[in-house]
């Protein structure tokens, strides 16, 4: 009797090996010749899961991006305002070995992204539902009467976004720079800010 494949668990194992490659060495290390070798396939038996390489590292990027949407939704779902806010804060930020893993994988995607309209407008939708988030749970915030600055919400949601993803290329490039404890005291965003 022939051996039954799970063509989706290949799917599955060649992204995990994608992300791996990724991780330890960027794009330059995911080739497909050395992701089928690493995956256990010889380098043409690839095209039967994905068509391409873009194809591979966009199922890849897709992987990193439900990682963090998974992450926020489960830290956020019963919580609103300020509390919501600060746990999406820090479920941005690179505190523990999983989230630096991700944020070396997506600093590698916002690289690529720059040649690559697709992943481009991928990670801009995802930028957008992330600020449609951030904006909700300061309006919330604002509605409880835990956040009273003065500083408009839009100008709020920049200084986030950008903290967050300062920290996360720093975690990489000077990963001695600051310490997850400091990163986590200053991630808390200020009521009275």
């Amino acid at each position: 009797m022939p051996k039954v494949i799970d063509h989706d668990e290949r799917r599955e194992h060649i992204v995990d090996v994608t992300w791996d490659l990724i991780v330890r060495g960027g794009f330059e290390a995911a080739t497909m010749r050395e992701i089928a070798a690493a995956a256990g396939f010889a380098n043409g038996a690839l095209k039967r899961y994905f068509a391409s390489k873009d194809a591979l590292v966009e199922a890849t990027f897709d992987r990193a991006l439900s990682q963090v949407h998974a992450q926020i939704a489960a830290a956020t779902a019963d919580r609103s305002g300020l509390e919501a806010l600060r746990v999406l804060c820090y479920g941005a930020m690179p505190l523990d070995a999983k989230r630096i893993t991700a944020g070396r994988v997506l600093l590698a995607f916002w690289d690529m992204s720059l040649g690559n309209r697709r992943l481009h407008d991928r990670y801009a939708e995802h930028l957008r539902s992330w600020r449609a988030a951030l904006r909700e749970h300061i309006r919330q915030g604002r509605a409880d009467g835990d956040i009273r600055t003065a500083t408009p919400d839009e100008q709020l949601v920049d200084e986030i976004v950008l903290m967050n993803a300062g920290a996360n290329v720093m975690s990489l490039v000077g990963p001695g720079s600051r310490r997850a404890s400091s990163r986590r005291r200053t991630s808390t965003p200020s009521s009275t800010a």
